[in-house]
Parts: C-alpha cells; sequence; structure tokens
C-alpha cells in the first residue's frame, strides 16, 4: 500500500489552481468586445485613450467604405499569422470592409494610443473611423463576419 504525502496533494492541488487560471484568461480574451469612448455611460479597463483613428494614422488612403480591420502584428507571434489570413479573406469576401495590418514594434505611439496590450490585436472601425470593438487573441472567421454584422446594424 502506498501512502501520499502531503507534498504530492499540494503538487496536484497547485497544478489544477495553474489550469484553472489558464483556462478563464484563455476564456476571457478570446472574441470582440465592445469598446466605450466619451460618449459610452462609464469608462471601463479597455477603453483605449483614442476613439476614433483616421486614414493618417494607419499610414493608408481612405477607410472602408463600410468598415475597417485594423490588425496589430509582430514579427515574431504566430497566431497573428493566422489572423492575417483571416482578416484578409473576411475583407476580400465582405464589400466595403478594409484590412490594414500595422507592426506593433514599429508604430509604439500608435499602440499606446490605442491601448494594445498584445499581439495579435484587431480594432474594427466604421467608416468614420470610431472604435466600435476590438478582440485580442487568435480569430475565428465567423467571429469576424458576425461583429461585422452585428456593426452594420
Amino acid at each position: 500500500m502506498r501512502i501520499v504525502t502531503t507534498g504530492s496533494w499540494v503538487l496536484v492541488g497547485a497544478v489544477a489552481i495553474a489550469v484553472g487560471i489558464a483556462l478563464l484568461l484563455r476564456w476571457r480574451v478570446r472574441g470582440f468586445r465592445p469598446v466605450r469612448g466619451a460618449d459610452g455611460p462609464e469608462p471601463s479597463a479597455t477603453v483605449a485613450p483614442a476613439s476614433r483613428l483616421g486614414p493618417a494614422d494607419l499610414g493608408i488612403d481612405a477607410l472602408g467604405e463600410r468598415a475597417t480591420l485594423v490588425h496589430f502584428s509582430s514579427a515574431f507571434c504566430a497566431p497573428c499569422r493566422a489572423t492575417r489570413q483571416t482578416l484578409t479573406q473576411v475583407s476580400q469576401a465582405v464589400e466595403g470592409v478594409g484590412h490594414v495590418e500595422i507592426d506593433a514594434e514599429s508604430h509604439l505611439d500608435l499602440v499606446r494610443r490605442v491601448g494594445v496590450r498584445r499581439t495579435p490585436t484587431v480594432l474594427l472601425l466604421d467608416a468614420d473611423g470610431r472604435i466600435l470593438t476590438r478582440a485580442s487573441g487568435p480569430l475565428r472567421k465567423a467571429d469576424v463576419l458576425a461583429v461585422l454584422d452585428a456593426a452594420a446594424s
């Protein structure tokens, strides 16, 4: 018969807590969440200091007629490549939706201005450049299409 020591139970408990925290963080950061600007009822921790971006801020000629997906990435970010592919597919499939990718390391002022904390981060801008929503982490095509449909209505 084996006797389980207190140390073994402590180890099992620590691993269980770590797995629980990892799952909670993964669930919490996935997908789009609304951004409240100066017009919102109350600011929150997800509010970006800038509530509007123009073509000059993004280094492009014009925003999308309907919406623009702004993708902040970095050179060594593996999920950024998948996000780039997803956003490119969506922008090609949905009329009036533009996509611009910003290298976070090269545009630190803009990163600080909009509150990007990790890559990939995607901002959804309306036709006037207002930040409607944001997402961090890898995105599914269905999530991007759903948020575009919700923004249109």
